[in-house]
């Protein structure tokens, strides 16, 4: 058997920034175990598969240990190859997924993703985290993930946390997040629970920090940028029980995997 399959630098203008995503376009659906193996197999943050269904399209997302129910980067990235690749001829696409109907649009050069917003809820600081990141919170929320503001985007950059402490959180992943110099806010995410101990780029987390830095910042358009290693510029609008969010994407790799 042999699946048609991309590799999307997503939140990137060029190859070799963002976040890559594999994403397998699929007929039908395949056993979840073998996704599950073909994810693991490409060893990428996230391997996006979708099915066209009643002209939407199933979307389903695997991490290398486990299936997620939402990622923002791999729907980007999914976006990107049936605009750029499959002749989607319409402006915006309908993706149903576990997290629910999730929008994305074309505007010029970047894709505008639509997801439900986040919960902020107020908690906190488990000691183990607190050590486990190495910088004091300001504030500590949560819902799928911890949300950790400290003062500075220097903290933010500096970070050395301790990744198996980090597992101790009964969350998906952990955001650490400070205003930023030259941006509205900067972050990290570290996900070591869904084997992934630092994410290049996390769209999803941007359904989190959007809320928190509107109410902060008083303002809904806010522009984040993710600094890690690779880096990541993410355009952020706050449309309260929903939130915007849009980056660009690039084809790096394009082929066939043999099953």
């Amino acid at each position: 058997m042999k699946l048609p399959i991309y590799q999307v630098d997503a939140f990137a203008s060029e190859a070799f920034e963002g976040n890559p995503a594999a994403v397998c376009p699929l007929d039908d659906w395949l056993p979840d175990k073998l996704m599950q193996n073909i994810a693991m197999e490409n060893n990428l943050s996230e391997t996006a598969f979708f099915v066209e269904q009643d002209g939407s399209y199933r979307l389903r997302w695997f991490t290398p240990t486990t299936e997620v129910d939402l990622c923002g980067h791999a729907t980007l990235a999914s976006a990107h190859v049936l605009f750029e690749h499959l002749d989607y001829s319409k402006q915006s696409i309908r993706f149903d997924s576990n997290s629910g109907e999730l929008m994305v649009r074309k505007e010029g050069n970047h894709l505008v993703m639509n997801f439900p917003s986040a919960k902020l809820n107020r908690a906190e600081v488990p000691d183990f985290l607190e050590k486990a990141v190495g910088v004091s919170a300001q504030e500590l929320y949560r819902d799928t993930d911890y949300l950790y503001a400290v003062k500075t985007e220097e903290q933010v950059r500096n970070l050395d946390p301790d990744i198996p402490a980090m597992a101790k959180a009964d969350v998906r992943g952990i955001i650490v997040t400070a205003p930023g110099n030259n941006y509205d806010f900067v972050s990290r995410f570290f996900a070591p629970n869904a084997g992934v101990d630092e994410d290049p780029v996390t769209g999803s987390a941007h359904t989190m920090l959007t809320p928190y830095w509107s109410e902060r910042l008083n303002k809904k358009e806010l522009v984040g940028r993710q600094v890690s290693r690779r880096g990541g510029t993410v355009y952020c609008n706050y449309k309260d029980d929903r939130v915007e969010i849009a980056g660009e994407a690039c084809t790096v790799i394009q082929g066939q995997m043999e099953i």
